[in-house]
């Protein structure tokens, strides 16, 4: 089992910033994936953004140029560094793992940017 711990969520103004952080922790034999997604009120889970073993990363096309998702040197801790945010940003923020084909998400942290 892997569990992942979010932290860093909050309230914060248009424009505003917010760091988001995900430590890993558990059977991590080798992570291949950690990123983070988010799920606004009555809509679908999205990918927001996600970096790969390798250091490769993919981002949304909607949080580019804003956002950027990095991790330490032990690949278990993954960081999302919101820049710009807008009241459509607004969504509970999960963390995600994939260890040998196998997902695992954190529990989610909130996220609220007034206008």
């Amino acid at each position: 089992q892997v569990q992942l711990a979010e932290s860093g969520g909050g309230l914060v103004q248009a424009g505003g910033s917010l760091r988001l952080s995900c430590a890993a922790s558990g059977r991590m034999f080798s992570i291949n994936r950690m990123g983070w997604y988010r799920q606004a009120p009555g809509k679908q889970r999205e990918l927001v953004a996600v970096i790969g073993s390798g250091g490769s990363t993919n981002y949304a096309d909607s949080v580019k140029g804003r956002f950027t998702i990095s991790r330490d040197n032990a690949k278990t801790t993954v960081w999302l560094q919101m820049n710009s945010l807008k009241p459509e940003d607004t969504a509970v923020y999960y963390c995600n793992a994939i260890v040998y084909g196998t997902e695992y998400w954190g529990q989610g942290t909130q996220v609220a940017v007034t206008s």
